[in-house]
């Protein structure tokens, strides 16, 4: 039933609420009404909420940068360029059951709460590194080698793909008043320094280890150091406080996920644009040290700064972006930072393509990385605030993995693909020009959105 005039006036005066835009919301206001008071939570705890989301990243760089040994190790070839291709396969599997986890986990966390999805989401993780990390190679233990490191790299999805919906909303409902924009910027913040540390790690063991040694054993090193973050969250995700009241769980014959398919439907197309546009500048700008190495014929050390500057540029972009959301709105940040990016990419990568060294390669990869994580910071804040608390989890969770599955999990290839295609060096910065013209679009149809 269709809010009157009066009800969303009244709604909308009220201090400390998102707006619900009726035309893409079928609930009442009421469902995003703030608690009288916010859950008490350390800075740890916040660490905690958002230690799976930094694992990912670091995850996702380390398996890119060690591909190849790890094709030699798992699937061993006459032909080095198909286990290469075998490797690289295996690293988008993990990508397939994304989807999965965020319906599933994304809706376990509407009904039976936050933290219960949290540490079901961790414990997973470590189940799914474990197995990256552990499993001897193919000339030990044959063909249970492969097998059990596609299994991991599954598991790893289907966690990860639960995993921004619930620590995204438990940021946002135990936020401060007009807070929530720099709380929820940490999640963003988390992926520059899961970068920042893949980056460090990866310059370090390409300085101390020669190539044999990184094949032998070397590879395993920076997945070990992930391995042994996982019990830490999982043992402060164990008593992180609850935001998610018991009047807005779900019943059990209630479906979070049918309800956004029938009353948040615009809402939920908006979502999954805004999240690509996001993602394809993110994994880019990820794609750096890929096209010094390959493009520009840098020299593996130099190519590394990408990274490094870009972990960077992208936690001080983050946590930029989310104050300056919390003091002028979500919307502005989000689509200026957009249309900056928009106007910059293509004379960034023609600078870096006249000027290949490791002063420009540095310089552009933090200012698209500035650029990206500003605008993600808003964007997710501004997402996950348009769908009310009994859906908010799982809105998040299907946006986030649907869009990061199909564009996160293609984006190198896309990138190399034209490349080698066109043999024009300027291609990515075409994807990220298409990309950022349908995003901007979909952030003007947002609803207005309000400071927490």
């Amino acid at each position: 039933m269709k809010r009157s005039d009066d009800q969303l006036e009244a709604a909308e005066s009220m201090e400390n609420i998102p707006v619900q835009a009726s035309s893409l919301s079928g609930d009442s206001v009421d469902a995003a009404t703030p608690r009288a008071t916010a859950p008490a939570m350390t800075h740890w705890m916040i660490a905690a909420a958002v230690t799976g989301n930094a694992i990912e990243f670091f995850d996702f760089l380390a398996y890119s940068f060690y591909s190849v040994y790890i094709g030699r190790a798992f699937f061993p070839a006459r032909n080095e360029f198909f286990s290469l291709l075998l490797s690289l396969a295996t690293f988008g599997v993990g990508f397939v059951t994304r989807p999965l986890g965020g319906f599933v986990i994304g809706s376990f966390a509407d009904r039976a709460g936050r933290r219960p999805a949290l540490v079901l989401t961790i414990s997973l993780m470590t189940v799914g590194t474990m197995g990256v990390a552990l499993t001897p190679s193919y000339a030990t233990i044959g063909i249970a080698a492969p097998i059990i490191l596609v299994l991991a790299r599954l598991v790893q999805g289907l966690a990860l793909g639960g995993e921004v919906g619930p620590s995204t909303a438990l940021l946002l409902e135990a936020a401060p008043p007009g807070r929530a924009g720099a709380w929820v910027s940490w999640q963003g913040a988390s992926q520059g320094m899961a970068t920042l540390m893949a980056g460090v790690a990866g310059l370090t063991l390409a300085t101390l280890l020669d190539a044999k040694q990184l094949a032998g054993w070397g590879w395993r090193i920076p997945f070990l150091f992930g391995l042994l973050i996982v019990p830490v969250g999982l043992y402060i995700r164990r008593s992180l406080p609850e935001t998610l009241e018991t009047r807005d769980r779900q019943p059990g014959d209630a479906s979070p996920v049918r309800r956004i398919w029938r009353d948040h439907q615009a809402a939920l197309w908006l979502g999954l644009t805004i999240v690509m546009c996001q993602t394809i500048s993110a994994y880019v700008c990820s794609y750096m040290t890929t096209y010094a190495l390959t493009a520009l014929a840098m020299p593996a050390v130099q190519a590394m700064v990408a990274t490094i500057m870009t972990g960077l540029a992208t936690i001080v972009g983050a946590r930029l972006g989310g104050h300056l959301s919390d003091r002028i709105g979500r919307k502005p940040v989000m689509i200026v930072s957009r249309a900056l990016m928009l106007l910059c990419i293509y004379p960034a990568f023609l600078f870096l393509t006249h000027s290949a060294n490791v002063w420009s390669l540095g310089s552009v990869a933090a200012v698209l990385a500035l650029l990206t994580s500003a605008g993600t910071a808003a964007s997710m804040v501004a997402l996950i605030e348009i769908f009310p608390s009994a859906v908010r989890s799982s809105g998040m969770s299907i946006t986030n993995a649907v869009s990061v599955s199909v564009f996160g999990g293609t984006t190198q290839f896309v990138n190399a693909w034209l490349i080698g295609t066109t043999g024009n060096k300027l291609s990515p910065a075409y994807y990220v020009i298409v990309s950022s013209v349908i995003g901007i679009w979909a952030m003007f149809k947002l609803p207005g959105l309000r400071k927490k």
